[in-house]
């Protein structure tokens, strides 16, 4: 055989069919709603995903506010950050969090961390919009709702 009979297709950003879909977060776990949103804003439940491409659909998560923590994740779980001072470390609950700025930053929050750490994660995390209520502006885009196996 003197040739290939088939080629890999590769997407590029002019050929890659992004999509706008909506997760409704309502009695969701976070971690099993997370990992499946960073799926989808990669673009890894496509047949034609590509690794080094923004391939990955628009993402809009509903219902935020909704989002559950299993066991006791809301006192005992400990999300930490440094200031970038001596002596900055500074720790907060989930529910912490919540109270303090939104729910929707703990999605936020658990996506990215599940995303690559470069400059195309960073990139696809401009693809999440979360909510923290049932409403969102992003009707002109027309996106689908999915339903998540979680």
């Amino acid at each position: 055989m003197d040739q290939l009979s088939y080629k890999t297709q590769y997407v590029n950003s002019a050929t890659a069919d992004k999509n706008w879909v909506v997760v409704d977060a309502a009695d969701a776990v976070l971690g099993r709603l997370s990992s499946q949103v960073a799926k989808i804003l990669q673009g890894k439940h496509k047949v034609n995903y590509t690794p080094h491409v923004d391939c990955g659909d628009n993402v809009i998560v509903i219902n935020a506010a909704k989002v559950k923590l299993t066991g006791k994740k809301w006192t005992n779980k400990v999300y930490i950050r440094h200031t970038g001072y001596p002596g900055g470390q500074r720790f907060a609950t989930p529910r912490q969090i919540a109270t303090k700025k939104s729910y929707s930053i703990l999605i936020e929050m658990a996506v990215r961390r599940m995303l690559p750490k470069n400059k195309l994660g960073s990139r696809m995390f401009t693809n999440l919009k979360v909510y923290d209520d049932a409403t969102h502006n992003h009707e002109a885009q027309q996106p689908t709702a999915i339903q998540l196996d979680i």
